[in-house]
């Protein structure tokens, strides 16, 4: 049995471009993208032999990998600039202010806003809607508050 070079590359392509959706990372593209400019050279008859097919799709491949990455990942994830701001970390809320939404009694579960969201709270001290609160802790996803002094 023959095999056709130019579908053989062709399909191992699509092969890898398919496989970058399932194992994200933006790499796997590049050498399915390296596969089919090997596809293309072959059907045009540039790349006859097997050598020459091989060392076009390693060089095709590693090139775009090295030289395209960074900008194919920057349009596919966006653009990160610098690390996350520690004011906006969730885990550490401690000291920030909230508002009472809904009337917190002690030993029960009320509803506070933080940012724009509601959450759970819990509060030694019954607060009303309206009260201006303090964070001290989180205990899961339920807030810790007490009255702003």
């Amino acid at each position: 049995m023959n095999f056709d070079p130019v579908l053989i590359w062709f399909l191992a392509g699509l092969a890898l471009i398919l496989a970058e959706f399932m194992i994200p990372g933006v790499i796997l593209i590049f050498f399915g993208i390296g596969a089919w400019i090997t596809a293309t050279t072959t059907w045009m008859g540039v790349t006859p032999g097997w050598t020459s097919q091989l060392l076009t799709f390693a060089v095709s491949s590693v090139a775009m990998l090295v030289l395209l990455r960074r900008w194919f990942r920057s349009r596919f994830f966006g653009y990160v600039e610098g690390g996350q701001d520690p004011a906006d970390n969730l885990d550490d809320l401690a000291g920030h202010e909230v508002t009472v939404i809904e009337d917190i009694i002690p030993g029960e579960t009320g509803q506070v806003e933080y940012k724009g969201a509601s959450w759970s709270a819990h509060s030694e001290v019954a607060l009303t809607a309206g009260d201006a609160a303090t964070i001290v802790r989180t205990e899961g996803i339920t807030l810790v508050v007490r009255p702003r002094s």
